[in-house]
């Protein structure tokens, strides 16, 4: 499997768990350390360091180094990269309707 598919397919398992997207949109307004990040959860920090690390294998978090802390930032390229992945599929399912349209036209 080559290099980018791994990391879409990466992408996509981070992304189908809500706490994990929970994370991400948090961290879209600005870094956060884990203690901040566990705050609006049910959770021990260390379930949201698991999560965290899912999301850090999938390169769509990192962590800093802050003097005593580590804050945690969004990393955008998986997203773009994601994002342009299900553009072309879009644009396949356009294509299939707009076909699909001029058959249904043709109909008598």
């Amino acid at each position: 499997m080559s290099v980018t598919l791994e990391r879409l397919d990466a992408t996509f398992a981070a992304l189908a768990d809500p706490t994990r997207r929970a994370i991400l949109a948090r961290l879209a307004r600005g870094e956060a350390s884990v203690k901040e990040l566990a705050e609006p959860f049910a959770m021990t920090q260390p379930a949201i360091s698991k999560h965290l690390k899912v999301l850090e294998r999938a390169g769509l978090v990192s962590r800093g180094r802050d003097a005593q802390r580590r804050p945690c930032r969004l990393e955008a390229e998986p997203l773009r990269e994601a994002t342009r992945w299900l553009v072309d599929y879009r644009r396949f399912w356009a294509e299939s309707y707009e076909r699909l349209d001029s058959l249904l036209e043709e109909l008598p």
